[in-house]
């Protein structure tokens, strides 16, 4: 009797609770109270989904924005390395550096040497001297046969020598290259009147020697016609009666 009478209870206790969750769910007051606390529980949820993503995005920025950064110190740190490359010499240029720089190693190889602030013009036309060593232009002495002769007809003993144009090139390379490398125009031996008056002297020898004269080139004029210069009057023919 009593076990009937406790399930009868259950029963009873189970109905009246479904009566009661049913009830519940069709009062509108309770599913507003459940909505609000689902949305709040959701808009939870998105607002920490987003501020997640938004830090995701900003180291993702910051890294990228940091190898950046990276990059380009690099660049700059290579470029700082890298020699900086000069623009060519012209043909001028790198023969006069040449010239130069062998005049300083004729300098040092006389005995005791001398040094670029002590050189006169006597040690310039020793050194031009010393060039005819190695010059390629036959000159002819004064008991040659071929003396005079532009285009002798055989060979001959006579020496070779530096023509006197080349000398007078080297010259004016040598003379702006003192002055480029510290040198004063008022103590440039490259241009006193010695070096000039042997300079004079070689193009007369060679001039002889070899039978052909120097020439000064003449400059060509250049005659401008102006609008306002008069015109001839035409002429006129005399007919006859």
């Amino acid at each position: 009797m009593a076990c009937l009478l406790s399930r009868a209870n259950d029963v009873i206790f189970i109905f009246l609770h479904c009566t009661f969750l049913f009830l519940c769910l069709q009062s509108p007051i309770f599913l507003s109270i459940l909505l609000s606390r689902n949305t709040q529980e959701s808009s939870s949820v998105f607002v920490e989904m987003s501020s997640d993503h938004q830090r995701a995005k900003e180291s993702a920025e910051g890294s990228s924005r940091s190898a950046g950064e990276h990059q380009q110190q690099q660049q700059q740190q290579q470029q700082q390395q890298q020699p900086s490359v000069a623009a060519p010499l012209s043909r001028y240029e790198s023969q006069k550096r040449r010239d130069w720089n062998t005049f300083g190693q004729y300098l040092k190889n006389q005995r005791p040497p001398v040094s670029l602030s002590h050189c006169n013009c006597s040690h310039v036309l020793d050194f031009l001297r010393y060039l005819d060593q190695f010059g390629k232009t036959k000159v002819h002495l004064q008991g040659c046969v071929f003396f005079g002769q532009p285009e002798p007809p055989a060979p001959c003993t006579c020496p070779l020598r530096q023509a006197w144009g080349s000398l007078d090139a080297l010259i004016g390379r040598l003379r702006a290259a003192y002055e480029e490398n510290g040198g004063s125009p008022e103590t440039n031996p490259f241009g006193s009147g010695a070096i000039r008056v042997y300079l004079r002297e070689v193009r007369e020898c060679q001039a002889k020697a070899r039978g052909i004269p120097y020439k000064k080139k003449k400059k060509k004029k250049i005659l401008i016609k102006s609008n306002d210069d008069p015109k001839p009057p035409p002429a006129t023919t005399m007919q006859s009666s």
